[in-house]
């Protein structure tokens, strides 16, 4: 498993549906050529959807090694992603309650419940060693392309809160220094736990949950429309992010993990205990003093965040782990 993080995945990824198989079937021709199915009915949360959809805005990042990149324009495909996005909007606007109360999100986030559950506590004090490497192999899906699609708000924002993005995308991409991009470091914890550090090597075992948490940050990166969604995703991201790096370091040491793994997390804690502050009061005070209408936008986007967080986490412990059974489609061979 040597595969290199910084490459584009050199394969297409296996379809779970009809729409995920007619993009699949699409990219394996030229661009123009190609008769893409209309009238989406599927699941908007569901494995054909979110895999359809992924397929399509990877296009905009790496691409893939055997498909023409005259696809990323190409407007059928484009016609297709855009019907795949309606229902998938419309269901997340759906499942949060919306509002306009940006003070009483933010602060939300910031409580820290007495006795911790979810994922990392579930790490902390029972996990194993095969759930970690499990949960590493779901998130690689999100960090082989950390601050990625945050980085298409940058041009569509001015003056402060444009200014502490970019900031904080800095750190994020290393600082000025290749080693240290976040990405790179997560790479480096792959290699570490004995998995592949390659960019996407596990987008066909990883399900749905995960999909739709990338594919949200997508399509609000995407759509200027959206910039106050994403705006509101990425704080969201930073705030509640120091507390759970923490505990994945503990987790980490008391399995004895490999260095690579804890330096990952360690770099969490501290670097998102300082975003924390620039997300709140540069970016969103700054965002919102400036456009106070994008208010509900940034609300339902720390509020959909919330809500695909909440159902990944559902998925890997309360469906899969605490019923004895591996929370990916396929189980990893072992380390």
């Amino acid at each position: 498993m040597t595969g290199l993080s910084d490459t584009a995945l050199s394969y297409l990824p296996e379809p779970r549906g009809d729409l995920s198989d007619a993009v699949v079937a699409a990219l394996r021709g030229e661009p123009g050529t190609a008769a893409l199915p209309g009238g989406v009915a599927a699941d908007p949360f569901g494995e054909d959807l979110q895999l359809a959809l992924h397929t399509c805005y990877e296009l905009h990042y790496r691409g893939f090694e055997a498909v023409h990149p005259g696809w990323e324009w190409d407007p059928e495909l484009l016609r297709l992603r855009a019907e795949l996005e309606r229902p998938f909007l419309a269901a997340l606007r759906e499942a949060v309650p919306g509002g306009g109360d940006i003070d009483a999100e933010l602060d939300q986030l910031l409580v820290e419940p007495l006795e911790p559950t979810g994922l990392s506590q579930y790490l902390l004090t029972d996990g194993e060693w095969w759930q970690l490497r499990e949960y590493f192999a779901h998130r690689s899906i999100y960090h082989h392309k950390e601050a990625d699609p945050q980085a298409w708000v940058i041009p569509r924002l001015h003056g402060q809160a444009k200014a502490a993005v970019v900031a904080v995308e800095f750190d994020e991409f290393g600082g000025g220094r290749g080693e240290r991009v976040h990405a790179r470091l997560f790479g480096d914890l792959l290699a570490g736990a004995g998995l592949d550090r390659g960019y996407l090597r596990y987008l066909d075992v990883v399900p749905a949950p995960m999909l739709a948490e990338v594919n949200m940050m997508s399509l609000f990166g995407l759509h200027r429309a959206l910039r106050g969604a994403l705006v509101g995703q990425f704080a969201q991201v930073e705030i509640t992010s120091p507390p759970g790096s923490r505990r994945m370091v503990q987790a980490l040491e008391r399995l004895g993990a490999d260095p690579a793994c804890v330096r990952f997390y360690s770099e969490h804690v501290e670097a998102d205990a300082v975003h924390e502050q620039v997300l709140r009061r540069d970016v969103v005070g700054a965002l919102l003093a400036a456009e106070p209408e994008l208010t509900e936008s940034v609300v339902f986007g720390i509020q959909a965040a919330n809500l695909l967080g909440d159902r990944f986490g559902e998925h890997v412990l309360e469906r899969s782990w605490r019923q004895g059974r591996s929370s990916l489609r396929r189980e990893l061979p072992a380390a």
